[in-house]
């Protein structure tokens, strides 16, 4: 049944499609709690809901829609690869499609294919990761792995493991084991209370410290798994002398280094892989969200000295997505052809610049960081007591009200970071600048009636 073919009630409004939703599926759906619309349609950075009202998205499908909705390279690649007759879903076996695609994304990774080769997992980005965490066990013959506080890498039972935030941790018994988390550099919430470059340097020291103490108490990793920018962590970007001395000591010992590239990846940071403002080259790269252009597909690109796996180590039946790899090839075309990344970097400064302006005027923006359109503004509560760094206390409820204002003004945001005070800006990589403009008008007449709903003031 095609979309124009369904027949809603008279009258049907978003609450008609909301309330549907809430008596059909399951009492884990979020989104829509927060961002309560039936879409209808979208194009490019806009979106319009079952009543004909347009929002204008800084979402992007947490990442996922590069390009935007329906770009035309996509729905044009969509509509070759149906024509072509070429089976949708292929398991591992090979077809020119895919054969372009792999070459393609190859050469997006530092040394291309003299330096990596590509496995196809499941759909999900928390797919990559446990295929990731099993290749690096399998190659070294050792079981623990390290991650940080703050980060985040998909939500099954491997995946959670790793993972920071609690909420979804505390309910669930017998997570992997031998998880071990060290602390990640934080520019406005330092984990080891000292801030600044003397922080930076603390961490990186104790990283090498850690790993190298024979009386640390933790043996050798098999692993060590991060993202270059935490996203759902709050857009924490990791200090490029930090992530250099991680490859430095994991690359001595003999440690997989895994770089969870999921929401990052394809220049949404300003370039293809936020791993490369550092200069580094992982062991493993994990890609979902953008990799298939706006259809489910997750790949690791594999250093080829890691690629230890036997047959049939690691399966999946969708991992021969046809549709998703020729979107995957239209996405990655358009992003070298339109120097998107360069649009990234360009429109994520503008609005950093905007947002650090409106601080000015909103004391309750404590903090606004991150790199290209991957943004991050930290609320917090100015009537409290800063700590001994200067940073304030987050403000949860003013976020959240926030967020909900934003929806009322039509912009679509997310939430993050600890206790959920960060509002999230993931924007297309298409974004004009005039969209940008509108972005922060509405996001500031957001934050003033948030205050007073939340405030009085």
């Amino acid at each position: 049944m095609s979309v124009s073919s369904v027949n809603p009630a008279p009258n049907s409004t978003n609450e008609y499609y909301l309330t549907r939703q809430s008596q059909m599926e399951s009492n884990v759906r979020s989104y829509p709690r927060k961002l309560p619309l039936a879409i209808a349609k979208a194009l490019g950075c806009w979106v319009t809901d079952v009543e004909g009202t347009e929002y204008l998205d800084c979402l992007a499908g947490a990442g996922t829609l590069a390009l935007g909705h329906n770009h035309p390279a996509v729905i044009q690649s969509i509509q070759d690869t149906l024509a072509s007759g070429l089976p949708l879903h292929t398991l591992d076996l090979t077809t020119p499609l895919k054969d372009a695609f792999t070459e393609a994304l190859l050469e997006q990774l530092p040394g291309g294919k003299a330096e990596y080769c590509l496995q196809f997992c499941g759909p999900s980005g928390a797919d990559g990761t446990e295929a990731a965490i099993k290749l690096a066990k399998t190659y070294t013959g050792r079981s623990s792995v390290i991650s940080f506080s703050g980060g985040y890498h998909g939500m099954t039972h491997g995946a959670l493991a790793m993972t920071g935030n609690l909420s979804a941790k505390n309910s669930v018994n017998g997570l992997m084991p031998g998880v071990q988390f060290m602390p990640y550099p934080h520019e406005y919430r330092c984990p080891l209370g000292i801030g600044g470059e003397a922080g930076v340097d603390a961490l990186t020291y104790y990283f090498e410290n850690f790993i190298e103490d024979v009386e640390s108490g933790v043996t050798k990793p098999a692993a060590v798994i991060l993202e270059a920018i935490q996203g759902e962590g709050g857009v924490v970007t990791a200090p490029v002398k930090w992530l250099k001395k991680i490859r430095e000591v994991t690359e001595k010992h003999n440690i997989v280094l895994i770089l969870d590239e999921v929401q990052a990846g394809f220049a949404r940071s300003g370039k293809m892989f936020a791993f490369e403002h550092a200069g580094i080259e992982p062991d493993v790269v994990v890609m979902s969200k953008a990799v298939g252009g706006s259809l489910p597909l997750a790949v690791l690109g594999i250093k080829r000295k890691f690629d230890a796996w036997q047959p049939a180590g690691h399966t999946g039946t969708f991992r021969g997505n046809q549709l998703a790899m020729g979107t995957g090839l239209a996405t990655i075309n358009t992003i070298k052809e339109q120097n998107l990344a360069q649009n990234a970097q360009e429109r994520g400064d503008f609005l950093q610049a905007e947002f650090k302006k409106l601080a000015v005027e909103f004391p309750c923006i404590g903090n606004v960081r991150g790199r290209g359109l991957m943004i991050g503004v930290e609320i917090v509560d100015e009537r409290q007591k800063a700590d001994h760094m200067g940073s304030l206390p987050g403000d949860s409820q003013l976020a959240a009200a926030i967020q909900t204002a934003c929806f009322d003004n039509k912009l679509l945001l997310e939430k993050g970071g600890r206790n959920g005070t960060v509002i999230r800006l993931l924007c297309p990589l298409i974004i004009t600048h005039d969209e940008c403009v509108e972005a922060v008008a509405r996001f500031k007449k957001a934050v003033a009636e948030a205050l007073v709903a939340t405030r009085g003031a």
